[in-house]
């Protein structure tokens, strides 16, 4: 639960540096960050598993056989960032690209947190 909690702060703050450097992610403040934080962990704990099989399946599995299911992992989280878009009105990002992008920050960020802290 701590490791989860510190995850949702740690992916605000990441959240408001992209805004504040990548000209196409919009965000209103610290509380709307943690608030898309929080909508983005919630949806990636019900639906990555799903949509990493789904694109799995599409794919053929030829990622995950090569060593690359990292891409449809990173596919798969920047769905869910476009998710949380729409669900939140203080958060936006313009095209899916930065979405992708911002999906490999944060998943660097975590794996970074993870490596230092757990």
């Amino acid at each position: 639960m701590l490791q989860w909690l510190l995850h949702i702060i740690i992916d605000a703050g990441v959240l408001l540096l992209a805004a504040k450097y990548m000209s196409k992610v919009e965000l209103k403040g610290f509380k709307s960050a943690l608030i898309v934080a929080l909508i983005i962990g919630v949806f990636s704990f019900l639906l990555s598993w799903l949509l990493t099989s789904l694109l799995n399946i599409a794919t053929l599995g030829i990622f995950y056989f090569l060593g690359l299911g990292f891409v449809t992992r990173v596919i798969a989280y920047a769905i869910i960032i476009e998710l949380a878009d729409k669900v939140s009105k203080d958060f936006k990002t313009i095209g899916f690209s930065t979405s992708i992008i911002l999906a490999v920050i944060l998943a660097l960020a975590g794996a970074l947190v993870d490596a230092i802290l757990f």
